[in-house]
């Protein structure tokens, strides 16, 4: 027995030791630890000490936030990035077969306790709305729409709702959207911006390379800063200026970012202006813009004070116009500077006054050598491409040996086109090789690449001493509704229309259509007037989206009746 006791005072001894030596361990553990902690905390609290750059991830919610954090923004302060929420989907009607069988298993096993359960049971709440705390609806969020919503790193659209978005919030968002590969649409609603505001934006959205949808409705800025967002480097296709409470002198600077003599916006197609104070002042300076703009689709004046002036000069741009002093300048400059294609082949330069003075034979040693060296290089490229074309031709190399590439040849080739198309788009077709000169993609591989015209550089008519040219023929959609248009502005209209449609038959365009879509409701003329009858039934036959009733509907519900 004392040996057992003895043995078990042993092994307390030595246990009590071992906690010991682990406890005094753990103490300059924690010591350590404890004092490289607060190294690191009076680190942090240095006001002097620079933090760390942060690289963004794309991830919006986690750099929206660091970010925030960064510019000294609380947790409370910082706005919640959440889902935008959609409304509920509608429910599936109930399957008969189903509701069948399981009346028929009611009726064989009546279970009258599932029936008490059932009335006891409290009622499901509705799913057509979400209830939230106490002025939890009033916090300003950030609602995004992603393409998975497992992966955050997908998001495709923005909302904000309601609260200002200020210089501090507006550069946050200049470090976070141009990382985000997948926006393409940012819609602001009720943000009180400002000028300095709107101008960021201006400068960092052409960096949000798929941004193509802008959206800032009832938002009032007393500056007007509006145009600058669809300047030249502007990428926007679609712009919303909806209840901004836009006047003419926004107008006026919109319409110049539309067009000028010597620039015009290449991207926005849809422009929305409804629900502001545009009058005829800035109708006029808009119709100015759409003269050399050739790309505007959609146009929405709906809801201003536009009456018959601005009515008249919008039919006026739309169907043809004078070119103004300094249109005429460009007009000449741009021809100067593009040159008839067939000039250097069917016209020679006039001869200088030497040369008038030598017999026809003779000609100087200077222009000897020029034409020498053209020679020669001409010659070069020809033995070269004669190579080339000895391996592929086979029997082709006759027929350009009688032609020898001769001025001749060119000339021909230049005189018909159209002829020269259709052989080669029928060797094409065949399979057979064709030369470098010749060879083109065949029409059904290649798509219909239209390119932009300068309309300056249209076919010009000349009247009363000022050149004319066609108007604009891209603007397929005007809104024009709940004006103060009477029937003097509407017969502007519809010759607008009237000429557009004859212009259309006598040289069809896929491109230039004209107006398709136009409208005029709530306006100041009444609805039986004979112009605004006979405007409704032209644009009815030109509506793509207009179905005529069927010729036999009528007499079957005659009939029926």
């Amino acid at each position: 027995m004392s040996s057992a006791s003895t043995s078990r005072a042993m092994l307390k001894t030595l246990s009590v030791v071992k906690k010991v030596k682990m406890g005094k361990r753990v103490e300059k553990i924690l010591k350590d630890k404890g004092g490289s902690t607060s190294a690191q905390d009076n680190g942090d609290d240095d006001p002097n000490k620079t933090p760390e750059p942060y690289i963004c991830t794309g991830i919006f919610e986690a750099d929206f936030t660091e970010f925030c954090r960064r510019n000294l923004l609380k947790d409370n302060e910082i706005p919640a990035v959440v889902i935008r929420p959609k409304p509920p989907c509608a429910q599936a009607p109930p399957d008969n077969k189903s509701k069948d069988s399981k009346d028929s298993n009611a009726s064989k096993d009546p279970t009258p306790d599932e029936g008490v359960d059932a009335a006891n049971q409290e009622e499901a709440p509705p799913k057509t709305y979400v209830t939230k705390d106490k002025y939890a609806y009033f916090r300003p969020v950030v609602q995004v729409e992603m393409e998975n919503e497992d992966k955050p790193t997908t998001v495709t659209e923005i909302y904000i709702r309601g609260w200002k978005v200020d210089s501090l919030m507006v550069g946050i968002f200049k470090q976070c959207w141009p990382i985000i590969e997948k926006l393409s649409v940012v819609n602001l609603w009720n943000v009180n911006l400002s000028e300095d505001v709107v101008k960021e934006f201006a400068s960092f959205l052409p960096q949000c390379q798929n941004l193509k949808t802008l959206v800032i409705d009832g938002t009032w800025c007393p500056e007007e800063p509006w145009s600058l967002l669809i300047g030249e480097d502007s990428l926007l296709t679609s712009l919303s200026l909806r209840n901004n409470g836009i006047t003419d002198k926004g107008a006026v600077m919109i319409g110049k970012a539309l067009s000028t003599v010597k620039s015009s916006n290449k991207n926005l197609v849809s422009l929305n202006l409804s629900g502001n104070k545009i009058t005829d002042v800035g109708a006029v300076a808009i119709a100015n813009g759409l003269r050399m703009n050739r790309v505007l689709l959609s146009l929405s004046l709906a809801n201003n004070n536009v009456s018959d002036e601005g009515a008249k000069k919008l039919g006026e741009v739309l169907s043809r116009f004078p070119l103004t002093h300094e249109e005429v300048v460009e007009r000449r400059k741009l021809l100067s500077e593009k040159g008839s294609p067939d000039q250097g082949l069917l016209k020679s330069p006039p001869p200088s006054r030497r040369d008038r003075d030598r017999p026809g034979s003779v000609r100087s040693s200077s222009h000897m050598d020029k034409t020498d060296k053209k020679r020669d290089k001409s010659s070069k490229k020809k033995d070269a491409k004669k190579d080339k074309d000895d391996t592929t031709k086979g029997k082709k190399e006759d027929k350009w040996k009688k032609g020898g590439g001769s001025r001749t040849s060119l000339v021909g080739a230049v005189s018909q086109p159209t002829a020269n198309a259709d052989t080669m788009s029928t060797k094409t077709s065949k399979g057979k090789k064709t030369s470098s000169k010749d060879k083109r993609v065949p029409e059904s591989d290649s798509p219909e690449i239209l390119e932009a015209i300068n309309p300056l550089l249209e076919q010009v008519e000349s009247m009363d001493n000022q050149l004319w040219i066609p108007g604009n023929r891209c603007l397929i959609n005007l809104n024009l509704s709940r004006n103060k248009i009477t029937d003097t502005g509407m017969k502007g209209l519809l010759l607008a229309v009237q000429y557009q449609i004859t212009l259309l038959n006598l040289a069809p365009s896929p491109a230039m259509k004209g107006i398709l879509r136009m409208s005029l409701t709530g306006n100041d003329v009444k609805k039986t007037d004979e112009t605004y009858v006979k405007l409704q039934e032209v644009l009815l036959a030109r509506d793509p989206y207009y179905k005529p009733p069927e010729k036999g509907g009528g007499d079957n519900q005659s009939l029926a009746g």
